[in-house]
């Protein structure tokens, strides 16, 4: 709550100039109030130099906190496939899940909403979960942001998870936010890393001031802590053959009136025979270096040599030479293939974000002082444009000689 000191209160108006919602306002007395489009943001009390405002946040007590136990997994469901299987970023969600319940002796729980019950949900136990709530509906067959909502809020209102994780996928990045502000919850989005810290307190760390800095974030005040991750930020934890998960499925009411949308036609920007980006086990990657559009011929054809696919950091993508599709980066997608091949591309740190979980980097740039080499395995220090063709000659001929 936004307490305001009227006798300190000077009605110099700096804090309305700041307050970045229109929340604040002098009434006929010229006092200072406050509406409810205050979303205690703290930046007028960062400007009152005269200490008139203040944010009495109310801490839920240990008895309160206590309640809520167990770390939950939104599993999301490849609508592509046939038959449906959940997204590789749900099992990315599940091992991290399953160290983060470790360090808080509690269980891990995959949530998954669909229409689908002849799907063997107990294997998701080879990845890390104890348990799964199925949430069956047939209006849950096609993602709608009010049926997924409403179905996630109910869930999370009935068994009181102390965190709850969802992919930053196009849905999740939907989603996640909507649940988090009608159960008045803290969420962190894009997350880069997750931790306990010895209050117990799910530690979530992403970029922030573009890319800049890395925030940790606590959320102390309530309850359940939620963060989105990006995919290709974890790893697969190795399958443990023979452990199964619990299976509970979960009542679900859902009217067709609630949900406000339709699907009337899927129309993709890729083809959908290529291997998108996030999945690629290889990645060539050009950037400025690459000086211009028709030079990408010599990453592709690279690309093709060692079975991989063509994409690109930001500048490229903003002069057209490839779609966003294919951008690699914080604002793009995170990529964490076997190989990632870097040609022409400095490496800033909006860059580096979204590709430094790939196994293997090889960066190739003129400038020896290029923060790109600080990330790579392999660093080769001259032009792209002369390397590239040199690689693929090399891989043609079968031979390390030449």
């Amino acid at each position: 709550m936004l307490t305001i000191d009227h006798n300190a209160c000077t009605a110099c108006k700096i804090c309305l100039q700041n307050c970045p919602f229109g929340a604040l306002y002098f009434d006929d007395d010229n006092k200072l109030m406050v509406n409810d489009l205050c979303t205690l943001c703290g930046a007028c009390v960062n400007v009152c130099r005269f200490h008139a405002l203040h944010i009495e946040r109310k801490m839920a007590s240990a008895d309160e906190l206590a309640k809520y136990k167990g770390v939950f997994v939104w599993v999301e469901m490849d609508q592509d496939e046939s038959p449906q299987k959940p997204k590789k970023v749900a099992f990315e969600l599940l091992g991290k899940a399953r160290q983060l319940a470790d360090e808080l002796k509690e269980p891990v729980t995959a949530v998954v909403l669909t229409d689908k019950d002849d799907l063997d949900w107990a294997s998701l136990g080879q990845f890390g979960a104890d348990e799964v709530i199925v949430c069956k509906h047939d209006l849950l067959g096609e993602y709608s942001t009010d049926g997924f909502t409403n179905v996630m809020c109910a869930v999370i209102s009935g068994k009181k998870p102390a965190v709850v994780l969802y992919g930053a996928t196009p849905h999740g990045r939907d989603f996640a936010p909507r649940v988090a502000a009608r159960l008045k919850l803290g969420l962190t989005a894009d997350c880069t890393g997750l931790a306990i810290d010895v209050d117990r307190q799910l530690v979530q760390t992403r970029p922030a001031f573009g890319g800049n800095i890395m925030a940790s974030i606590i959320t102390p005040y309530n309850r359940p802590q939620t963060a989105t991750v990006r995919p290709n930020v974890f790893s697969v934890l190795s399958k443990q053959e023979g452990k199964a998960a619990s299976v509970d499925y979960f009542p679900v009411t859902l009217n067709r009136s609630a949900i406000r949308t339709r699907v009337v036609e899927r129309k993709y920007l890729d083809d959908q025979n290529e291997v998108a980006i996030e999945d690629a086990r290889i990645i060539v990657a050009g950037g400025r270096g690459c000086q211009k559009a028709a030079n990408l011929a010599l990453l592709q054809t690279l690309a093709d040599q060692l079975g991989g696919v063509l994409a690109g950091s930001r500048t490229i993508v903003e002069q057209g030479w490839i779609p966003h599709t294919r951008q690699v980066g914080q604002s793009g997608t995170t990529v964490g293939p076997e190989l990632y091949i870097a040609a022409g591309i400095s490496g800033a740190v909006q860059h580096v974000v979204g590709m430094n979980s790939s196994k293997t980097i090889v960066a190739i740039n003129k400038d020896p002082e290029a923060p790109i080499f600080k990330t790579a395995d392999l660093g080769i220090v001259g032009d792209a444009l002369e390397i590239i063709p040199l690689l693929s000659k090399l891989i043609q001929n079968g031979s390390g000689k030449d």
